[in-house]
């Protein structure tokens, strides 16, 4: 019943939230943490290792550790809410990121290299702020075969980044 729920959401999506720009942000080196909640509306959170933006840029992926957000995971799978906040450490440039038809699976072929090359472009991004690549390594340390994909589609984006238009709804895309 889920996944059907899931196809149907997918398929009336509305237009992408994100501009061009604001895809190259979210899947570059920036700090992602995505959350979830269970029944009882207690939260989860679990950092994300990489995300990818559909060329249309209506659906996002993120990857996670589920070693690392096993609650995260479970709560995905039950609710399908999730909220992801993308960072830039060198900056505070945020965006935020909710949907509700979050669908966590395996990894599928050719996306086992995102996380690495995201660890990379994160691992420069805060060396601007004096931190060695393997201190990123480390914050961010994913084992392939410990990697899961989580796919929603945005249904609210919003500017984060710390000043007066913090929490408004990113303008739509031109």
């Amino acid at each position: 019943m889920r996944s059907c729920y899931h196809q149907r959401m997918a398929a009336t999506a509305g237009p992408a939230l994100l501009d061009e720009e604001g895809a190259a942000f979210v899947q570059g080196g920036v700090s992602i943490v995505a959350a979830s909640r269970d029944a009882a509306l207690v939260p989860s959170i679990g950092r994300a290792v990489g995300c990818r933006v559909a060329a249309d840029r209506r659906r996002v992926t993120v990857f996670v550790a589920a070693s690392q957000a096993p609650e995260l995971v479970a709560d995905l799978r039950a609710c399908g809410r999730i909220a992801v906040v993308f960072s830039r450490p060198s900056t505070h440039r945020t965006l935020q990121l909710k949907g509700d038809d979050a669908v966590v699976r395996p990894l599928a072929g050719g996306e086992t290299a995102i996380p690495e090359c995201y660890v990379g472009g994160f691992a420069e991004d805060i060396g601007k702020l004096g931190h060695t690549e393997a201190q990123a390594r480390t914050l961010v340390a994913a084992v392939d075969g410990d990697l899961l994909a989580i796919d929603f589609t945005p249904s609210a984006a919003f500017e984060q980044t710390p000043g007066p238009n913090a929490g408004a709804p990113l303008p739509p895309p031109r």
